[in-house]
């Protein structure tokens, strides 16, 4: 079995723009540039026959890359905690054309107060990544499977 999601990788200059906000909130597991991505859609566990079938659809999309600018941050909560930290993208409808599209701690208000205003200039994000992602004791890591290029404009 193999757990995965579909996902966009934002350009280096973003994923920087995003590693300058990780910080003020002790005990974190900040991720690394190599992790950074934007899910559009959590598949999970599926076997070897099914994953290939996705890969195969997927390979098929023809979509335009999403125009879209980091827009403010926020949090997912489980169970009552802060589960994730998590920076948002707008406009919300770039992004809908794709396939598949409480007990919280001080300092992550304090972060959340901090970063509120985080924004960017508009990026495109041109490709369309398969991911696998593989749980352990430290958290979850992301493997690219496979990627395929979205349409760019002329």
């Amino acid at each position: 079995m193999v757990r995965l999601f579909v996902a966009l990788r934002p350009p280096p200059a973003i994923r920087d723009l995003l590693a300058d906000a990780m910080d003020g909130v002790p005990q974190a597991r900040w991720q690394d540039d190599d992790q950074l991505h934007l899910t559009l859609r959590f598949i999970g566990e599926v076997d070897r026959p099914v994953a290939e079938d996705i890969a195969a659809a997927l390979g098929q999309v023809r979509a335009p890359a999403p125009m879209v600018r980091i827009s403010g941050v926020g949090t997912f909560d489980r169970k009552g905690r802060v589960d994730t930290l998590w920076a948002g993208v707008t406009p919300h409808d770039a992004l809908a054309r794709l396939p598949g599209s409480a007990g919280r701690a001080p300092e992550i208000e304090g972060w959340r107060a901090v970063h509120a205003g985080l924004s960017s200039e508009p990026f495109t994000m041109g490709h369309l990544v398969l991911y696998q992602s593989h749980l352990g004791h430290g958290g979850a890591s992301y493997e690219p499977v496979m990627r395929w290029p979205l349409e760019t404009g002329g």
